[in-house]
This record gives structure tokens, sequence and C-alpha cells, in this order.
């Protein structure tokens, strides 16, 4: 029930706003299954809700924005792979929640920096992104913060995320392969999934952009410190 329930809340942060499934349930996932296996499944089921995003949006896609991201991204992921899969437990889940806390903070704060803006911009939050989503799952927050500082709506936003969300978690997933599930955990993160995206579908008509937000970044922040102290504790 803890992993279909994490696995549906994210969902419905995903569908909602574009990125986000990793920040809400990246952390739940990781203290329930483990670093590797949680990470993976959060890659999993991220891109597959940004697929049934992506589904009624992909005409949206500025494809010469993405280019540089995806790119800059294929370049780090294996990178990103190779150190998840060499760090002790304790010591990933530490990073893990720094990772996942400060890139709440940072999107919190709306950081603003010259550096995130057109192709180095682009260059720079790719490989950033890509490296996060590998070891930690955490992928969307620095697409975020070049989204906003190169002042792109929420509309624009949300299919270009989700294009994204389904290239980098590809990627992450070919680098590292699947999780080692049972059989009824893969039933029930599939269900997950599948409720989530009706869920957030729903919301997205409903809830203010502003609040919704409010809410994503204030259950990834709990999720890191959260994980941040379990494995501070397992050391």
């Amino acid at each position: 029930m803890p992993l279909g329930l994490g696995v549906l809340v994210g969902a419905s942060v995903q569908r909602l706003a574009g990125v986000g499934f990793a920040l809400v349930a990246g952390p739940a996932l990781v203290l329930l299954l483990g670093p590797g296996d949680g990470v993976t499944l959060s890659n999993c089921a991220a891109g597959a809700i940004s697929a049934v995003g992506l589904a009624g949006t992909w005409r949206q896609v500025r494809l010469a924005r993405m280019l540089p991201l995806t790119g800059a991204a294929a370049c780090t992921v294996p990178l990103g792979a190779w150190i998840a899969g060499r760090v002790p437990a304790p010591a990933l889940l530490i990073g893990i929640g720094l990772l996942v806390s400060g890139a709440a903070l940072l999107v919190i704060r709306g950081v603003r920096a010259a550096g995130l803006r057109g192709v180095r911009g682009a260059l720079a939050a790719g490989a950033a992104s890509g490296f996060m989503n590998s070891a930690a799952g955490v992928g969307g927050p620095a697409v975020s913060l070049y989204a906003v500082n190169t002042g792109w709506s929420a509309r624009e936003f949300l299919p270009n995320a989700q294009f994204y969300g389904v290239a980098v978690n590809l990627l992450s997933l070919a680098a590292k392969g699947a999780p080692h599930l049972a059989a009824p955990a893969w039933s029930t993160a599939a269900a997950g999934i599948a409720l989530g995206a009706g869920v957030g579908r729903v919301l997205a008509d409903r809830v203010p952009e502003r609040r919704a937000r409010a809410v994503v970044l204030g259950l990834a922040l709990a999720g890191g410190l959260t994980t941040l102290g379990k494995g501070v504790l397992d050391l």
C-alpha cells in the first residue's frame, strides 16, 4: 500500500505540473525499496507518466530547444549511473536527500542566472539534470530552473518537460537496467501510475498553478530531509 500511494501521488504531480514525480515520490520509493531499486522505479514511473502526458501534447514540443538539453543529459547519465552503483547505501541516501532538498530549495527561490539562458544554459541544465536523474532520480529541477530563466510560460513548459522526461528516463534506464521487483510490486506501481494520471488530469483544471507548486515543493523538501536523516542514521 505505501508503494502504491507514493507512486499515485507522484504520478498525479507529474501529470499536473510536467515534472515532480521523483521530487515527491522518489524519497518514499528509496526508503521503501533502497537507493538502487527506488531510483530506477522512479525513472520507470516518471518516464511512463511523461509518455502519457506527451501523447496529447507532442505537437507543442519545441525540438530545437530540447535537443541541447537531451544531448547534454545523454553525456552525463552514464556518470550518474556509475557513481550510484558504487556508493554505499547510507552515503547514497545522504546524497539523494541533499540533492532533493537542495533542488527543491533552488526551485522555491526561483534562482536567476545568466548562465541558465540560451544554448549554454540548456547544455548546463541538461548535463546537471542527466547526472542527477541517473544517480538520484531527480532530473526535473535543473530543467525547471532553465525554463524559469528562459522565460517559458507554464503552457510552453508542460509539453517540453514531458518530452524531456521520456528521453532522460529512457537514457537512465538504458544505463542502469530495470528495477528488480516482484510481480505484485510492478502491478501496484502500474496501478498507481494509471490512477495518478487520471487524478492529475482532473486536478490540472481545478488547482491553481501557484498552490499546486507550493504543495509539490513542500512535499519534496520534507521527503528529501527524511531521506537525508535516514542516511545519517544508517552510517
